[in-house]
């Protein structure tokens, strides 16, 4: 199962994300549910960059299986707000997967 953490500092602004585990719900490369979370996850921290400049601090094992990204402290208010707008549509991409394949993947926000 995919267990995906959203981690927020005391004013509810997401701090960083970690993506672990496989969903198993298909054979490797026909894995809908891993392609979709991958997709989007992967999406996203290619668009903060792309969209905000902003480059997390991301980690990844070889193997697949773990995405990780964290925000960097000291960003300008307006770029911390849309690296915060991309990181809430991350989540609500991954909780409508999660509303559909929930035995195979669970999203903790």
């Amino acid at each position: 199962m995919i267990q995906v953490h959203f981690e927020r500092d005391e004013n509810g602004a997401v701090t960083s994300f970690t993506m672990s585990g496989h969903a198993e719900s298909g054979p490797y490369g026909y894995d809908l549910v891993c392609a979709g979370a991958s997709a989007v996850s992967f999406g996203a921290v290619n668009a903060v960059y792309e969209l905000t400049g902003t480059k997390l601090d991301v980690g990844m094992e070889s193997g697949g299986g773990y995405l990780s990204a964290a925000v960097p402290e000291g960003l300008p208010e307006r770029v911390f707000s849309q690296v915060q707008l991309l990181l809430e549509g991350l989540l609500v991409s991954l909780k409508t997967i999660e509303d559909q394949y929930g035995e195979f993947i669970r999203v903790h926000s």
